[in-house]
């Protein structure tokens, strides 16, 4: 469910190029490409939280939080194994270095099943594990999550401490790739490599003329073409017209 990038790419350049609004190189695009997915990406949570207030439509394909759902899903992992960091319930969260939102934490003790962990803040550690009556157990662990130096800063710790070498399973929600218009200089003209190093866009393929947008104005903004900005705004106005 991919978005080409090499699509999105060429549809840049023949708006920016109309009217000889300028030239768009491949590291530029590259540059932008990414900042525009990432602000896509973000907008998601924000539109997620604000359509939750609102009632919901019975038609499933109307229903705004069910699209937004259904585009955060392409990013959903759920239950990667992480294994306990020495004897005090440590999870390295860089291991894989995609994390962007925790969704679910589950802790594996020996000879029980598994147990979601519910999320405590780092301020509410010693306040919680003192007393009784709110203090973890092996039937209802915690976890918080924190910063620390070294190679691995971003961590969680699980309450009660899990065993050495269990493995803690973890869901969330991954950042989106990179991408990347890889290329070939041919003549002093750039060719599109279709290979390994190219990555395509990895949002849902109903975002794609928001990236033309989105890239074409970050593009104006940085060479200093105001018609490359209002073309950006045009393709925006007809794609907002178009869901209404």
């Amino acid at each position: 469910m991919a978005i080409s990038i090499d699509t999105v790419y060429q549809k840049v350049l023949a708006l920016a190029n109309k009217e000889q609004r300028g030239y768009i190189t491949p590291q530029e695009f590259n540059l932008f490409a990414d900042q525009a997915q990432k602000e896509i990406f973000e907008q998601y949570f924000y539109d997620l939280n604000q359509f939750k207030r609102v009632p919901g439509n019975s038609s499933g394909y109307a229903d705004m939080v069910k699209i937004l759902e259904e585009k955060i899903s392409l990013f959903e992992i759920y239950d990667k194994a992480y294994s306990v960091v020495g004897n005090y319930g440590r999870i390295n969260l860089n291991e894989h270095h995609d994390v962007y939102r925790l969704t679910m934490v589950r802790a594996l003790y020996s000879g029980q099943a598994f147990r979601k962990a519910e999320q405590i803040q780092l301020s509410e550690l010693n306040a919680i594990g003192d007393s009784p009556l709110t203090r973890w157990s092996k039937q209802r662990p915690v976890y918080t999550r924190y910063s620390t130096t070294g190679d691995f800063p971003d961590r969680i710790a699980v309450y009660p401490y899990p065993e050495s070498g269990n493995n803690v399973y973890v869901s969330y929600i991954k950042f989106p790739q990179k991408p990347n218009w890889n290329y070939q200089m041919v003549q002093d003209t750039p060719f599109f490599l279709n290979d390994d190093n190219s990555q395509d866009f990895e949002l849902h393929p109903s975002e794609e003329s928001e990236l033309v947008y989105r890239v074409l104005a970050l593009a104006g903004i940085s060479i200093e073409k105001p018609s490359l900005v209002q073309a950006a705004m045009t393709v925006e106005s007809m794609k907002v017209q178009q869901e209404k």
